[in-house]
């Protein structure tokens, strides 16, 4: 029930705020075409100047090639351009042009490239984007859930759920020691660590029909399964690489330099949807394995991050492919063996595992094109500018630094949508530059949680679980406390 009224209350904000912008705002009266039919259809006309430097384009075509589907079209001549694109605005040929012309408008080839990650579709395409992207997971979730099928039949997800199950029967006291569903959860957890996005998902939902098997309740979340999704949804990652790789194609002089406050960030957003969780299911936390366990792992995180602060970016950013993608191989590598030794038959349980890929893909595309769709007409309605300038409002009257305010679109779309949030921080970056404070902060932001009603809707919806109880809320507070803590590390560590 919880998940309908947050729904609902989506679709009739973001209706009511479209009219108002429509009716009483000037210069609003395309917002009802946006929130239908979406902005990533607009084309805008550009004319090139120069071939694009050290943007691993040859030429001017192979550029446009890039950027048209985004909604760039090169134009023949000046006059049918909207802008004019150059390698830098001190640019000798634009100074001349803009003599000539004082109203030229003007991006650099980089700015273009950064527009194209954020289109703003509707109502319409984002419908047709959830299905294909459902449709795209059929693949990686057959990929690997008959690898899963594999491991499950030699052994080795109740050989991984014997390791951890003294610390994690006290964390979900519902799941007998040796279930598969520990095995499940600690290879999501794993994934999610290391920022295996791919494998990650496929272990969560496999653990979430492992949970499920133990749910007496089959259409109201147990207490195993919400207490795993909020610890999911934390997103505790270790390297965010996406996010230093951004920052150096922004011109970051330190790509890197968030790494650590990100780490802390995400990890104070875990502990607190553990806590937040364990209060309202009433789990005692210091028990002598449970602390252990979290020293032990607070332990490993903190050596790890001792090791990669002294790598360069170029390093940190080579090691961490070398582990996300040779851990996946060693996993399937492991898993064969397994099979191998135990005699198991190796294809036929692997096409029996892809199977269940399938069907659970096509099982959550009414569930993510109902939540995504909520989700483009609050981005397209413009409810989150009202927010922004409502924030501003607040911290300015209250007589408080505002610097922290510019970064915070990133923090209240990635809840919503993890592509909206990266468009946020790299539109914040490209506004105030990659090393300004509210550049670093978005940066951080981005790192520091998951999409929440993303993983709600996905799932959830595999299982067909309809009444979430309190997770949606404990997910949002852990995203919170992540928020908090990432604006007080940017003001420590970027003044």
């Amino acid at each position: 029930m919880t998940l309908s009224k947050i729904w609902t209350a989506f679709i009739v904000i973001s209706i009511l705020v479209a009219s108002y912008k429509t009716f009483f705002v000037p210069g609003n009266k395309d917002v009802f075409g946006k929130m239908v039919s979406g902005t990533s259809k607009d084309v805008q006309h550009y004319y090139p100047i120069g071939i694009p430097a050290d943007k691993g384009f040859a030429t001017i075509d192979s550029f446009s090639n890039v950027v048209k589907k985004y909604g760039f079209q090169r134009a023949e001549n000046l006059q049918q351009a909207d802008f004019v694109v150059v390698n830098n605005t001190s640019d000798d040929s634009l100074r001349l042009l803009a003599l000539a012309n004082p109203n030229l408008k003007s991006r650099t080839y980089q700015e273009v490239l950064n527009a194209r990650i954020r289109p703003v579709d509707g109502v319409i395409e984002t419908a047709k984007f959830a299905v294909t992207l459902c449709l795209g997971l059929i693949g990686i979730m057959a990929l690997f859930m008959g690898f899963m099928a594999i491991a499950e039949k030699a052994g080795g997800i109740r050989f991984l759920s014997r390791i951890i199950g003294p610390f994690f029967t006290k964390l979900f006291p519902e799941v007998p020691k040796d279930h598969p569903a520990i095995g499940h959860m600690m290879m999501n957890f794993s994934a999610n660590l290391l920022g295996l996005d791919n494998a990650a998902t496929p272990f969560g939902i496999k653990a979430m029909e492992s949970l499920q098997e133990l749910n007496p309740s089959k259409e109201r979340a147990s207490n195993a399964q919400v207490m795993f999704l909020c610890l999911h949804a934390s997103g505790l990652t270790l390297i965010p690489v996406s996010i230093i790789a951004i920052r150096a194609m922004m011109g970051s002089h330190d790509p890197a330099e968030i790494f650590i406050p990100t780490m802390i960030a995400t990890f104070a957003a875990t502990m607190a949807a553990l806590m937040i969780v364990s209060f309202k299911q009433k789990i005692n936390l210091l028990q002598p394995v449970v602390i252990a366990w979290i020293l032990g792992l607070s332990a490993v995180i903190g050596a790890l991050v001792l090791f990669l602060t002294k790598l360069s970016s170029t390093e940190l950013q080579s090691f961490s492919s070398i582990l996300s993608n040779g851990l996946i191989l060693l996993i399937f590598l492991l898993i064969l063996l397994g099979g191998i030794y135990k005699k198991v038959d190796i294809f036929d349980n692997f096409i029996e595992g892809a199977k269940g890929g399938f069907d659970v893909s096509v099982k959550i595309i009414p569930y993510l094109v109902g939540m995504l769709v909520a989700i483009s007409m609050l981005r397209t309605s413009g409810t989150f500018d009202f927010v922004i300038d409502g924030f501003k409002t607040l911290f300015s009257w209250l007589g408080t630094d505002t610097r922290f305010v510019d970064g915070l679109p990133t923090a209240l779309i990635k809840p919503l949508s993890g592509g909206g949030a990266r468009g946020m921080m790299v539109d914040t970056m490209n506004t105030f530059g990659a090393d300004s404070f509210a550049g670093r902060l978005s940066s951080i932001l981005q790192g520091s949680s998951d999409t929440t009603f993303y993983v709600i809707a996905v799932y959830f919806g595999a299982v067909g679980i309809k009444n979430t109880r309190y997770s949606i809320g404990a997910m949002l507070l852990a995203d919170l406390v992540g928020v908090c803590t990432a604006i007080g590390l940017a003001y420590l560590f970027f003044g």
